[in-house]
């Protein structure tokens, strides 16, 4: 018997919050907001044990915030909507400015690079003296990024720095609002000389704030 009339109202709301209190469920789901993978390629990028993954993607998918497509004989597995991500936004943003500890943890994570936000940034697009610079894969680049952005993954920037102008700003950006790659390829660009700055949020919060990415 129910404690109150509306009791299962709030069970069902309970749900998504259950789905939520897992770490390793956000971070598959942030995994997910940048990009389609199979769970192999998700443990991979999450960093998450393949078996885990397995058994947290079926309790995302058994509360409609993961969708799937099969393709010959893989699955893949993406948000199921637009309306998952930007929740996701909703919820890091608010608990940021709730929590102090995870201010204190994100900041230790990504040290303190100065950062551009992506109303900034889509202001400064047709700029000349602004380069706009994927750290990312090669393959994430392909699948989607910035318009009018190059791609140089960071495990090649040191060697192709004299492809950038000396002249311009930088602007890199990587994944999703807890990525560590731009932030450590505007350490490297500034050590090197350049004028750098990091995209906050990355790719996922450019997507988030509802500006289109070229060719997704």
């Amino acid at each position: 018997m129910a404690a109150f009339p509306e009791e299962p109202i709030y069970e069902q709301l309970a749900r998504i919050g259950k789905v939520l209190s897992n770490p390793v469920r956000l971070r598959l789901l942030d995994v997910l907001d940048q990009q389609e993978c199979t769970v192999e390629e998700l443990a991979e990028e999450a960093g998450i044990a393949l078996k885990n993954t397995s058994a947290q993607l079926q309790q995302l998918r058994a509360a409609h915030l993961v969708t799937s497509r099969k393709e010959g004989t893989k699955v893949f597995y993406r948000l199921a909507d637009e309306g998952v991500s930007r929740f996701l936004g909703e919820m890091q943003a608010f608990a940021h400015g709730r929590l102090a500890d995870l201010r204190e943890a994100v900041a230790h994570h990504l040290g303190s690079p100065e950062g551009v936000t992506a109303a900034e940034l889509a202001a400064r697009l047709e700029d000349p003296g602004t380069i706009v610079v994927d750290v990312r894969s090669a393959t994430a680049f392909a699948t989607a990024h910035l318009p009018g952005a190059v791609s140089l993954p960071l495990a090649e920037l040191r060697d192709r720095l004299e492809e950038l102008p000396r002249e311009a700003e930088i602007v890199a950006y990587c994944g999703g609002p807890y990525c560590v790659v731009s932030p450590e390829a505007v350490r490297v660009l500034r050590r090197n000389g350049f004028r750098a700055l990091s995209l906050e949020g990355g790719i996922t919060g450019w997507r988030r704030s509802g500006r289109s990415t070229t060719p997704g």
